[in-house]
């Protein structure tokens, strides 16, 4: 059945038509890929030789470039067993230390993506003959003022996320021309050291925000916006090709990212039905929303709920991201109409609802196009936070599409061609949730020692509690002997003292203390001082 949700109608229709006025497109002709000033893609531990990753990207080796951090103070290794599902290229080679150090990567000032690569093997230095045994890596990362990860072990997260290697993604605007990336090494431990496999400096546009109101992400459950600056770090929790495969690095537009595809995250089994764009449709980019935003090949694929309307009228169109609490996320939504007959106004429109509050109502594709037809995008932006109040240190983002009927629109239906989440920074400067690797960790070692406990008890009260346990169904079954010879005893007694005999002396006693209910009330006796019983006739 369909779930109902807040309603935030006079804001989402403001917003709507700000950005009908902001999207048009300018020309035929398409906004290019974007270029960016440096892209650095840095193969620690390895050769300065250039080599080939299997997406095509050309990694550089980081033994004695000017930015590497001194060979003084870290050292290269190799992984000693490489998994067939991972890349050899850059997670074979590791720069390795036990002590702080740092990449100083020569920059313009501006956004950056930094992508850092991690693949949890135990390593060898094979020149100075040492190993390094992964479950003791825990270090930090920081950029800056800001940390990226604390106490982080590329293990236990590889390990709770069920990966064979790590890809984190972060966006940070750098004010200098050095970029300075610090790995440190957890200081509770003696054993601690940090490790990289591949560093990724990648420059990008300010496309998180805009100078006008209307450019800020709205706060969902609110009729406020939040102001995206130059201050704002953020790391990538989800970019998702909705209806479509996984988005290499060398097939995006212009900034090497990955987009997964979306299956993994919907809720339950109402997936939808997924489809791409008739063939003669162009994906037509506009000033406001460049091809830099997310590559056609987003664009050109949508899940959508499917034709029933009855069944669509009875369920939404969810998918699920787990998140840190604790944190706010950017969450960024693409649409674009690509299949006909979904090419008028009124044709299919519906309802955006994020974590049951209503984002957007009423959204008509092609309406905030500008009526362009198919090919046309659009891209919304929303804010959600969890403050850090659950017990739990994980919670979930829910994203949810339902088709809004008062409009009686011509088909009850909903779709999705993109979907993008980022954990914005604290006010600290920090992107670092509590490690749910971690806290699994604790509660799996505490859930162990209750499991030893309780072994050791048993292995010590085990035989005690067998020889109790037959004790007492050996008792059980004398009481229950004993009581059917007793019952037996009382009805012959009962017998006799129907026929006026009595009972007296200690044996009475006995009897009638053994005695119950109505077997008792219907025997009559009398118990006399005598020291044995004697029976006498009833007549005598």
């Amino acid at each position: 059945m369909k779930i109902h949700f807040r309603n935030q109608t006079s804001f989402s229709l403001l917003l709507l038509v700000a950005i009908t006025a902001s999207i048009a497109p300018t020309s035929a002709q398409n906004s290019t890929a974007y270029i960016p000033a440096e892209k650095i893609f840095l193969n620690c531990g390895a050769s300065s030789s250039n080599m080939s990753s299997p997406d095509g990207l050309s990694w550089e080796g980081d033994d004695g470039l000017s930015y590497s951090p001194s060979i003084q103070n870290t050292l290269s290794a190799t992984a000693i067993v490489q998994n067939p599902s991972v890349p050899a290229i850059p997670y074979i080679t590791a720069r390795i230390s036990k002590t702080p150090y740092t990449y100083s990567f020569p920059v313009t000032p501006g956004r950056k993506f930094i992508r850092l690569h991690f693949y949890p093997s135990n390593f060898t230095s094979t020149d100075y003959n040492i190993n390094f045994t992964i479950s003791f890596s825990f270090f930090s990362v920081s950029v800056g003022p800001y940390t990226l990860l604390n106490n982080f072990s590329a293990l236990l997260t590889a390990q709770a996320l069920n990966f064979d290697y790590i890809r984190k993604e972060f966006s940070v605007n750098i004010s200098s021309n050095t970029l300075n990336v610090t790995f440190t090494p957890s200081p509770a431990s003696k054993n601690a050291f940090a490790f990289v496999n591949g560093i990724e400096i990648v420059s990008m546009p300010q496309f998180f925000g805009g100078s006008d109101a209307f450019s800020q992400p709205q706060i969902v459950g609110t009729t406020t916006t939040l102001p995206i600056d130059e201050h704002t770090a953020f790391e990538t929790v989800a970019r998702l090709n909705v209806g479509g495969s996984t988005v290499s690095a060398t097939a995006d537009s212009g900034l090497y990212r990955k987009w997964d595809h979306d299956s993994i995250y919907i809720y339950g089994a109402a997936v939808g039905v997924t489809y791409a764009s008739d063939p003669n449709v162009t994906i037509q980019y506009s000033d406001t929303l460049p091809e830099y935003i997310a590559p056609p090949v987003v664009y050109s694929t949508a899940r959508s709920m499917g034709p029933n309307a009855s069944v669509n009228l009875n369920y939404n169109l969810t998918w699920i991201i787990t998140v840190d609490a604790g944190f706010s996320y950017f969450v960024r939504l693409h649409f674009c109409e690509i299949k006909s007959p979904f090419m008028k106004v009124n044709m299919r429109v519906f309802d955006v609802f994020i974590n049951n509050m209503t984002a957007i109502q009423g959204l008509d594709v092609i309406t905030q196009t500008n009526q362009v037809g198919l090919g046309a995008p659009l891209k919304l932006d929303f804010i959600v936070s969890f403050p850090n109040t659950s017990a739990s240190s994980q919670q979930a983002i829910w994203v949810s599409l339902h088709p809004y009927i008062d409009s009686k629109p011509e088909y009850y239906d909903a779709e999705l061609n993109g979907l993008e989440i980022f954990k914005l920074n604290d006010s600290t400067g920090n992107l670092y949730g509590q490690n749910m690797s971690n806290q699994q960790t604790v509660d799996t070692g505490k859930k162990k020692r209750i499991r030893h406990f309780l072994f050791l008890a048993i292995g010590v009260c085990g035989p005690v509690l067998v020889i109790l346990l037959l004790a007492f169904i050996a008792l059980r079954r004398w009481r229950r002997r004993h009581k059917l010879i007793l019952q037996s005893s009382v009805s012959s007694l009962s017998s006799r003292s129907n026929q006026g005999r009595r009972i007296t002396g200690d044996w009475g006693r006995r009897v009638r203390k053994g005695l119950q209910g109505r077997d008792r009330r219907r025997v009559n006796l009398r118990c006399g001082q005598a020291r044995k019983p004697t029976f006498r006739p009833g007549g005598a």
